[in-house]
């Protein structure tokens, strides 16, 4: 099943963790209103399960992975190996105009696989140049402000928005800390 590259960086922030609206939103660096187009998306197409858990403060929504969810991330993180592996053979065999003319046919997935971490950043750069190229013209911008930074926050489980996927922290909400008492 083929899918759309945000849709795999969603998958895979809540495969890392990030189980509440918020959290996934601000690791996926996706915007509330296309994100909850994503998840209700991927929700339709059994990827995501949203489970209700008792918490202290009362019920809780987290988003999670089903076994589907796993398999199709897994799948397509394959996939963007082997792209990725294309891009390096054809950067060491010195074919410029094939490695650009690559790199621009598969340019939405770019983000997907510096997401992953399956783009070594630095190779990735020597590309760019020994193509005559800016780094910044392939990526958008909300991914090279950290690109190569590892997201350490922890999703506290915590819901306080009542709403479908929305949550904004609330009390407790440490900015990325786990605070238990």
């Amino acid at each position: 099943m083929e899918q759309e590259p945000s849709d795999v960086i969603v998958l895979n922030a809540i495969n890392q963790g990030a189980k509440k609206f918020d959290r996934i939103a601000k690791k996926a660096k996706i915007e509330n209103k296309e994100l909850n187009n994503l998840l209700e998306r991927l929700e339709s197409k059994a990827l995501i399960t949203i489970v209700e858990k008792k918490g202290f403060f009362g019920p809780k929504k987290e988003i999670m992975l089903t076994e589907k969810g796993h398999k199709e991330l897994k799948e397509r993180k394959f996939e963007l190996q082997k792209n990725w592996d294309q891009m390096v053979t054809m950067w060491k065999s010195g074919d410029k105009q094939k490695l650009q003319q690559y790199v621009d046919d598969n340019r939405s997935i770019l983000p997907a696989m510096m997401f992953l971490g399956i783009v070594d950043m630095m190779m990735f750069s020597t590309m760019m140049t020994f193509m005559g190229l800016a780094m910044a013209s392939f990526i958008p911008d909300q991914y090279m402000q950290d690109a190569g930074n590892v997201d350490m926050s922890h999703d506290t489980g915590q819901d306080y928005s009542g709403g479908d996927f929305h949550g904004d922290g609330g009390p407790g909400d440490m900015g990325g800390f786990d605070v238990n008492f």
